[in-house]
Parts: structure tokens; C-alpha cells; sequence
């Protein structure tokens, strides 16, 4: 077993330090999501140049969200062939995508439909791959370290979704789209490169001899809703992505401008609170460890995040506006970064990928769950609807914190 480094820095680094495939894979990861987030604010930002419509950027966005949708089918995918080969073929797709969309760009070719069909090929090199970036984790660190892997990677997001809108946007005012496009094409070759050393890393494929594609989509069902556990935390991540978190992806526009009175840079201002209360909560979480109680914390985290949120709805003074957002950012890390480490420590690694790919699924319910709560916003308030969820989503939580209790004191060691 390798030394466990010592200090706050080496406790936070541990995975890093101590497994070099995994240090490689985050390597990866942080240039994979770099060029996401750069790549995500340009092809938004052209669109709406181009049509100056609002209809037709979320149709844009809708069709770059729809491959979520393919979670259950990737993850059997994930579980039958080899997961590294599939990031390869994500990494070289999205950079192959991201390269002939920058060269139409800069001849002056692209249409908007163009940008759509391209919105929905970037959608299909990052959705259907991340059950296998989820699971590989569990095959480069030990048990033990899962919990610090995963902060790692909710690190790596926080960290590109700060700075790849801000570099983006920056791109644009200093060369124009094109570059910033050709730029984020880059971001995704460097992450095939980083990916390219892992060759022979992880466990081999593997041959389910006989079962067919239903049966292999069966079995991963079987594995999560046959454990107690397991369904207990798939079905709080399922009614948090119905809840809460379209609140945040589409309508913090609307709560900048209509409750706060914020103009674009206050916007900006609450988003990157965001972000920075994400990445001092991963941060957190990584300096702990292997920690006992992961399922109290998973619980208690995604319950004062819908606290927050209620919270968020009823304050209309910027300050404190700021403030709660951090405070939801930190307590966002915990949903975040524990969701996944319990799936992969309640589920067998043959099942791993499937697992993972039901919560990609849970997570593509966002796009219905939005336009839903914009309908209700519509004719309540945003902040009403706000108000609602946040406290729906608590008083959920703390409904199945007493019907299943064990996940309290879940804390995910081997016996």
C-alpha cells in the first residue's frame, strides 16, 4: 500500500500523490471539462448572435443535453468494453467535432442548424462517457480513497467552470470565436494525449457471454433497486435534479435581474460564489478522507442545500443574496461528490457502469424538470417555486433519512 502523504496539502492530494493513473485520468479530466465549459459559453454566445432568439438557444441547449438521456445504455457500454478505450474514442470525438465546427467558424460557413447538430455531437462525446470516467476511478484507487478521488474530480468541475466562461468570454472580446473554438478543440486533444499514457490501466473488458443487451440493462436495475441503500441514494439524486438544480442551470438570470436588481457582472458575480463555494466544499471533503457517516453527509447536504435555496428565494439584498449562493455551493459538494463514491461503494465493480449510467439518467431529467418549473414560474413567481422546492426538497430528504436510516451511518468501509 502506498505511504499516505501527511499535511493538509498531501491529505487533500492524496489520490494524486499516491495512485499515478488516477493522477493522469484528472489530468485528463481537467483539460476534458476545460474545453467543455470554453467551448459551452462560445457555441451559446454564437448561437444567439446568429438568431438573436432565446427559443432558439434553449433548443440549441436542449439538443446538447439530450444524449444525458443514453446514461443507461453507456453504462452497460462501460461495463462490457474497455472503459478507457471509451474515453479515448470520447476525447478524440469531441476534439474530431470541436475542430470542424472552430474551421467553419473561421471560413464563415456555420449556420445555426449547424451549430445545433454540432451542440448535440459535443453532447454525445461528454454524456454517454461518464459512467466510464465514473467507474474507471474506482479501478485506480483503493477502497479507501474513493471519497478523495471523487472531491478531486468535483474540483477539477468547480475549478473549470469558473475559469473556462471567464476565458471564453475573454477569448471572444481579444480574437473572436474562431480562436476561442480552436482553443477548446485543443483542451480536448491534450486530454486524449494525458489519456493515451493509461493504456493498459484499469481492469480488462469484460465478456458478458449470452446476455443480451435488455438483460445486461436489467442487471445494472437489479443491482441498484435490490439494495436498500443504493435506491435510497439514486432516488436523492433523482429528486434533486427534479427540484432544485433546473432552478440553478436556467433561472438565476431571473433572480439576478427581477429580485436582486443585478446587471450582467452581478450575474456573473453570483455564479462565480457559486463556483467558489463548490470548490471550498470539495476541498473539504477531500482534506477528510476516508471519513465515517458519507451517507449523513450526502443526506444533510442535499437537504440544507434545499434549506438554502428557500432561503435564497425570500432574500432580495444582494449581500446576503451572495452569501447564501456560497453557502449552497459548499453544501452542494457534498451531494455532489458523495452520490457517486456510494453508488460505486454499495455496488459490485462488474456493475459499476451501469450503476453509474442510472445516475446519468436521473441527471438527464433536468431538461423535462426545467421546462416544467419554468411553466409553474411562469404563472406562480420563480421565487414561489424557489420557496417550494427548497423545502419539498428538504422535507424529502428528511422523510427518507427515517425510513431508511442505515444510510445515516452508512460510512462505505470493507468489512
Amino acid at each position: 500500500m502506498a505511504v499516505r502523504p501527511a499535511g493538509l496539502g498531501g491529505r487533500i492530494a492524496s489520490s494524486l500523490i499516491r495512485f499515478p493513473n488516477y493522477r493522469r485520468l484528472w489530468i485528463s479530466n481537467l483539460f476534458f471539462f476545460a474545453g467543455l465549459w470554453t467551448q459551452t459559453l462560445v457555441l451559446g454566445w454564437l448561437v444567439f448572435d446568429i438568431t438573436r432568439s432565446e427559443f432558439s438557444v434553449a433548443l440549441f441547449t436542449a439538443a446538447r443535453l439530450t444524449p444525458l438521456m443514453l446514461g443507461p445504455l453507456s453504462g452497460v457500454l462501460s461495463d462490457r468494453f474497455d472503459r478507457l478505450r471509451l474515453l479515448l474514442i470520447a476525447a478524440g470525438w469531441a476534439f474530431a467535432t470541436m475542430a470542424t465546427i472552430a474551421t467553419l467558424v473561421s471560413l464563415g460557413m456555420i449556420t445555426y442548424w449547424g451549430l445545433v447538430v454540432g451542440g448535440f455531437c459535443i453532447g454525445m462525446a461528454q454524456s454517454p462517457s461518464q459512467p466510464a470516467r465514473y467507474a474507471l476511478v474506482s479501478e485506480l484507487v483503493e477502497r479507501d480513497s474513493l471519497s478523495n478521488a471523487n472531491a478531486l474530480n468535483s474540483i477539477v468541475m468547480n475549478m473549470t467552470q469558473i475559469v473556462g466562461p471567464a476565458l471564453g468570454g475573454a477569448m471572444i472580446a481579444a480574437f473572436g470565436p474562431a480562436v476561442a473554438l480552436w482553443v477548446s478543440a485543443f483542451w480536448y486533444l491534450f486530454s486524449f494525449l494525458a489519456l493515451w499514457r493509461l493504456r493498459g490501466a484499469g481492469r480488462p473488458s469484460v465478456r458478458h457471454s449470452g446476455e443480451t443487451l435488455l438483460g445486461s440493462l436489467t442487471g445494472g436495475m437489479k443491482a441498484v433497486f435490490s439494495s436498500r441503500l443504493a435506491s435510497a441514494v439514486l432516488l436523492t439524486t433523482l429528486i434533486s435534479n427534479i427540484l432544485i438544480w433546473p432552478l440553478q442551470a436556467a433561472f438565476m438570470p431571473v433572480f439576478a435581474k427581477v429580485h436582486l436588481g443585478l446587471d450582467a457582472q452581478g450575474l456573473g458575480w453570483l455564479l462565480t460564489c457559486t463556483g467558489i463555494g463548490g470548490l471550498a466544499g470539495s476541498l473539504a471533503i477531500a482534506a477528510l478522507g476516508d471519513f465515517r457517516f458519507k451517507g449523513g453527509i450526502f443526506l444533510l447536504g442535499t437537504a440544507s442545500c434545499g434549506l438554502l435555496w428557500a432561503a435564497f428565494a425570500l432574500s432580495t439584498w444582494p449581500p446576503l443574496s451572495f452569501a447564501i449562493i456560497a453557502a449552497m455551493g459548499v453544501c452542494a459538494a457534498p451531494f455532489v461528490v458523495m452520490q457517486t463514491t456510494l453508488l460505486l461503494m454499495m455496488t459490485e465493480p462488474q456493475v459499476q457502469g451501469r450503476v453509474m449510467g442510472l445516475q446519468e439518467l436521473t441527471i438527464g431529467v433536468m431538461p423535462l424538470a426545467t421546462v416544467i418549473l419554468g411553466a409553474a414560474a411562469e404563472r406562480f413567481g420563480v421565487a414561489t417555486v424557489a420557496l417550494f422546492d427548497g423545502l419539498l426538497l428538504a422535507a424529502l430528504v428528511a422523510l427518507l433519512a427515517m425510513r431508511v436510516p442505515e444510510l445515516l451511518r452508512y460510512s462505505g468501509r470493507a468489512a
